[in-house]
């Protein structure tokens, strides 16, 4: 089967796949969207622990891995037990603590230090990408119509995703190579992910006025600002694949490699989407 049916099979089947589980799911928190949630950070977790070992020498893999799927658990129980929002902020003292495990670990398993500065820095970095940046898709679940912004939130990152690798293969063979994280991206492609972010997050304005209120600028401001951070989440894997010299971070998923492969986009939008939802409509959607 050609990459390209695989991705198409991923677009028309698991694409409406995730959306139906979110949008028919009957609890308010979304047990199961955050049950895959932790479970992807976990498995997302090992593979940039195995992309970063190919280079630098990491502290235990389990401790990391499990660091890292700490984070969108307590989230997620947070959110489920504390039903408010000032409860999530102790979100970022378990964040903290779970850095300040790593490098306690440093101290005391090592004899040697000369590679600590690396270790430690590579050890945060993963459980902050892999762990942190997941707990602002259990934070969605505090929000007012949550599974309506949910599903906005998931659309917007696929559409921009979609439409960009689907612009640059019809019309993006002459202006790749722009950005050297991933030559094979194109401009037309990229501006193919932007008009979709941006059109999705004007639209509704006009589906849900009641619930969007104000200017569909606001629409337009989060779909360019969500865009920019999907296109960001997609290079950096890149950078960091290619730091390791390895094409795919895994091969779970048709189509598209491994959990990282396919959550990037998600995990770098997801934080600047909940900030901008709760700026930009705050009266709106804090419960």
């Amino acid at each position: 089967m050609s990459k390209v049916v695989q991705r198409l099979l991923t677009f028309f089947v698991g694409i409406p796949l995730v959306l139906g589980i979110v949008f028919f799911d009957p609890s308010r928190y979304h047990y199961v969207l955050n049950f895959l949630t932790c479970i992807f950070s976990a498995l997302a977790a090992s593979e940039l622990y195995s992309l970063f070992s190919t280079k630098t020498k990491l502290p235990n893999k389990v401790l990391v891995t499990v660091l890292s799927f700490i984070q969108p658990v307590s989230a997620f129980l947070l959110v489920v037990f504390g039903k408010d929002h000032s409860f999530i902020n102790y979100e970022n003292w378990i964040f903290l603590v779970s850095a300040m495990i790593i490098m306690a670990s440093e101290v005391f398993s090592h004899k040697t230090f000369e590679e600590s500065n690396t270790r430690l820095s590579a050890a945060v970095f993963i459980v902050f990408y892999t762990g942190y940046l997941f707990t602002f898709i259990p934070r969605l679940a505090l929000l007012s119509q949550s599974t309506l912004i949910i599903c906005i939130f998931l659309f917007s990152v696929f559409i921009n995703d979609s439409l960009a690798w689907f612009f640059g293969i019809l019309f993006g063979k002459n202006n790749r190579g722009v950005f050297a994280a991933s030559p094979n991206k194109s401009v037309i492609g990229f501006l193919g992910g932007y008009a979709g972010t941006i059109a999705s997050c004007v639209a509704v304005h006009y589906i849900w006025p009641d619930l969007f209120q104000g200017s569909p600028l606001k629409g337009a401001v989060m779909g360019f600002f969500c865009a920019t951070a999907g296109i960001i989440g997609d290079l950096i894997e890149s950078v960091f694949k290619r730091s390791a010299v390895i094409k795919d971070s895994g091969n779970i998923i048709p189509g598209r490699g491994g959990v990282l492969d396919s959550v990037d986009s998600l995990l770098f939008t997801s934080p600047v989407f909940y900030i901008l939802l709760t700026l930009l409509y705050h009266p709106e959607f804090i419960r």
